[in-house]
């Protein structure tokens, strides 16, 4: 995780202003401001190859996806509380109406997919405090996916009902159906022009309920 920008906290409404205004991208966290941490190579060539997979195949749908610049708001819905997070996925998927944290429209409230690529920086807390935040403030939220830089292997979590199904593919001939949006994702295509130092063995899919 990042460090934070000052030992200072704001209101989320002092938050926005502030990032309105910067050409620098912060995240939020309970009163306080994030840097965001620099993107490797493998990072940025990762987050381009899903764009141009999950983009082709919603053509013709309700759903279209967003990459990096989208913040998503998972907390309260007032801006004068210093409670909630903001972040900015690596993608966002949202299908049918978009819908916003206040006029600016540049707040979503309603995703349908995330999708992040994890770096020794975030992984903890994208795999921990972010993603408990995901469940219980995006309701429409039906799918988490966090992707390697280090490896071929994609984790997959899938809300069904009041739990959510993990599965986890490992090795480039592997695929995972994202069912909601009807997207196939090939991890041979998401680690196109990725080089691995090491190359693990491939196990097969496996699947297990993670409960809230």
């Amino acid at each position: 995780m990042a460090l934070a920008h000052s030992d200072l906290q704001y209101t989320v409404e002092e938050y926005l202003e502030l990032e309105r205004a910067s050409e620098e991208r912060h995240f939020y966290v309970d009163g306080y401001i994030f840097d965001m941490a620099g993107e490797s190579p493998e990072h940025g060539t990762i987050c381009s190859n899903l764009n141009a997979q999950i983009n082709l195949q919603l053509r013709g749908t309700r759903c279209r996806v967003f990459s990096k610049d989208t913040k998503i708001r998972s907390g309260p819905a007032r801006s004068d509380t210093k409670k909630g997070l903001y972040s900015y996925p690596d993608l966002v998927i949202v299908c049918g109406e978009m819908k916003f944290h206040d006029q600016r429209r540049d707040v979503l409230v309603n995703p349908s997919v995330i999708i992040e690529v994890l770096s020794d920086s975030t992984e903890a807390f994208d795999r921990g405090a972010k993603f408990l935040r995901y469940q219980n403030w995006n309701p429409t939220l039906t799918d988490y996916l966090l992707i390697s830089q280090a490896r071929p292997v994609i984790d997959h979590f899938v809300r069904q009902g009041g739990a959510w199904i993990y599965t986890i593919y490992q090795g480039l001939e592997q695929r995972v159906h994202i069912t909601s949006v009807d997207c196939m994702l090939h991890l041979s295509e998401v680690y196109e022009r990725i080089e691995f130092s090491t190359q693990p063995e491939d196990q097969p899919p496996e699947q297990k309920p993670l409960t809230q």
